[in-house]
């Protein structure tokens, strides 16, 4: 029998954002269907979170959120993984992604997902 998840495309989309910006960037993917595990349970706004620290230096043509032009900046940042259930959610959760989050660049990884 096969499983649940194994009968649909998963990705994993993780993501990392600036503390005071998680909620928002966790809404705006959830709001877009990610966080939705296909299981008989039907469970939705899963994610796990972690803190950690972010490092970037901004170039001569950055329009930094946080930091300045050149300058080193070390920033408290969470580290977001959530499930997402078929292409066209992991792309909307990207969009969405991209849009609430506050960095002209946002850092994010999407993993296809294998199910053994």
């Amino acid at each position: 029998m096969a499983s649940v998840i194994s009968a649909n495309v998963c990705y994993k989309l993780v993501f990392f954002v600036p503390s005071a910006s998680l909620n928002t960037c966790k809404t705006a993917m959830i709001a877009a269907g990610a966080g939705r595990f296909p299981g008989p349970g039907s469970y939705t706004e899963c994610c796990w979170t972690t803190t950690g620290t972010g490092q970037f230096r901004p170039g001569d043509a950055a329009k930094p959120h946080i930091g300045a032009l050149g300058q080193l900046e070390q920033v408290e940042e969470v580290r977001v993984e959530t499930l997402c259930v078929g292409e066209e959610v992991a792309r909307e959760a990207v969009n969405a992604l991209k849009k609430a989050h506050p960095y002209e660049e946002s850092a994010y990884e999407m993993y296809k997902l294998e199910d053994f």
